[in-house]
């Protein structure tokens, strides 16, 4: 087995551990308190990321691990694994079943593999540097889509945080596309990356959240940068296109003298 396809793998095995302990409290019903930032948090998450880190500390205990809600633990180590144990929390909490569990493996800046498990609708994805993009276990590819006209565009919400230059932005595509549709989080990035879409933003992201999903979308064919349209893994604001569309949409959607 190949270097790539070890990482896949494990990358994979994580997010299963996690979405599969938030699965039983998505099934369940779980009490919501909401963190300092406004956000979210149930025990689902907390059990999750407490599964996944489980995990990666019998296999990988000189890697360092970096979570959304417990931290991080080794900064001194030269490989990172990031885990998001629930994408989408809000959407979590009212029952829809678009919310995911990523996982990435990064050295330096360079993301070797990253994956999203969807348990509550039964899809995966998973992709490593320079080694593909599978879905459900078979490769998978962006749409060929070459034109806005007949695009679908998604973004997780159409308030991007209260930010007007981004919302009017938004607008201007949202304006030109055959499709429009929100309930995003991490679904989103998985729909462009299999062709169900052809563009996904959102106008803020955590390194947790970002970093699983650049080799996914950039694996399948896709192009993915943040709002400033350099190529970025970790967080700030995300772009993700098919290459048929990518020139257009950041056209609309990167600010002025960027």
């Amino acid at each position: 087995m190949s270097e790539a396809a070890e990482w896949m793998e494990a990358a994979e095995a994580v997010a299963r551990v996690a979405g599969t302990v938030a699965l039983g409290h998505y099934r369940a019903g779980v009490r919501v308190e909401v963190k300092g930032d406004g956000t979210p948090v149930s025990v689902a998450d907390r059990q999750a990321e407490e599964a996944a880190r489980g995990w990666l500390e019998a296999r990988f205990p000189q890697d360092g691990i970096l979570g959304e809600e417990l931290g991080l633990a080794r900064p001194e180590a030269r490989r990172r694994w990031l885990v998001d144990p629930i994408d989408g929390t809000r959407t979590f909490v009212r029952r829809v079943p678009l919310w995911g569990s990523l996982v990435a493996l990064v050295e330096g800046e360079e993301v070797l593999a990253g994956a999203a498990y969807f348990p509550a609708v039964e899809e995966l994805v998973v992709a490593a540097r320079e080694a593909g993009c599978f879905w459900n276990g078979r490769r998978t590819r962006v749409s060929e889509t070459a034109r806005l006209e007949e695009a679908a565009v998604l973004a997780t919400d159409e308030c991007f945080g209260g930010h007007a230059g981004q919302r009017a932005r938004w607008s201007r595509l949202a304006e030109r596309a055959a499709l429009v549709r929100t309930w995003g989080d991490c679904y989103g990035y998985l729909l462009v990356a299999t062709g169900r879409a052809e563009v996904m933003v959102d106008g803020a992201m955590a390194p947790w959240d970002a970093a699983p999903l650049q080799p996914i979308i950039e694996e399948a064919g896709g192009v993915f940068s943040d709002w400033s349209g350099r190529r970025s893994a970790f967080g700030g604001s995300t772009i993700a296109t098919n290459a048929g569309v990518a020139a257009a949409v950041r056209v609309l959607l990167v600010a002025p003298g960027k």
